[in-house]
């Protein structure tokens, strides 16, 4: 209550364990399917500057309270492999990931979107080899990346966040190790962009003449 509005609810500041436990419990829902890997990131996000107990409420309002799942969730392989060989390989929508993936291309390449993805372990390891050849991995904003690779006559790309959107404590991880000969391994924020024929995409304004 207040002196302006006897009637009105104080809003109780967070604490920082009020927080942390938040963020486990996000953690926790998406490791049983319940968010994806981009809506976990946004609300571990959310909860790392949230300033009151309402406003971590509003986080979990549809998350149960207990991490106790009403059945058992079906068993994930800890490994997920893909393969790019002489052709592609693709993992995108809603698909369970344990603690580790094995990507391998040969004159080929396979792509990852990770934005609908679960972690049931709330990280991911990818281990990419590629001989001509390379994988593009998408990854939601909100999600640390670590990244190490070692290049021969080939290159590695990481996206960094965008100014001002560095990755919260406790938000998920994807690691990513990667060895690239004569290929590479691109590492880009957010969803892919749909592809289009070159001569369908927006030519750039040229200058008026005079």
């Amino acid at each position: 209550m207040t002196e302006d509005d006897p009637g009105a609810e104080i809003e109780v500041r967070a604490s920082d364990g009020e927080r942390d436990a938040t963020v486990a419990q996000l953690r926790d829902a998406a490791g049983e399917g319940r968010l994806s890997l981009e809506e976990l990131a946004e609300r571990v996000e959310a909860a790392d500057g949230a300033l009151t107990r309402a406003d971590l409420a509003s986080l979990v309002s549809d998350l149960p309270a207990s991490s106790t799942s009403a059945a058992p969730a079906a068993r994930v392989a800890q490994t997920r492999r893909l393969y790019g060989i002489l052709g592609g390989d693709t993992l995108s929508g809603r698909v369970r990931l344990g603690s580790e993936a094995r990507v391998i291309n040969v004159m080929g390449g396979a792509d990852l979107d990770l934005t609908d993805a679960v972690l049931t372990e709330g990280e991911v390891t990818i281990r990419v080899f590629s001989i001509w050849g390379g994988s593009n991995i998408h990854v939601p904003d909100g999600v640390h990346i670590e990244h190490h690779g070692v290049g021969i006559l080939g290159w590695d790309k990481v996206e960094p966040p965008a100014e001002g959107r560095e990755p919260p404590p406790g938000a998920p991880v994807v690691r990513v190790r990667s060895v690239s000969i004569m290929g590479g391994t691109d590492i880009k924020r957010g969803p892919p962009r749909p592809w289009r024929w070159p001569w369908k995409r927006k030519e750039r304004a040229l200058p008026p003449t005079s």
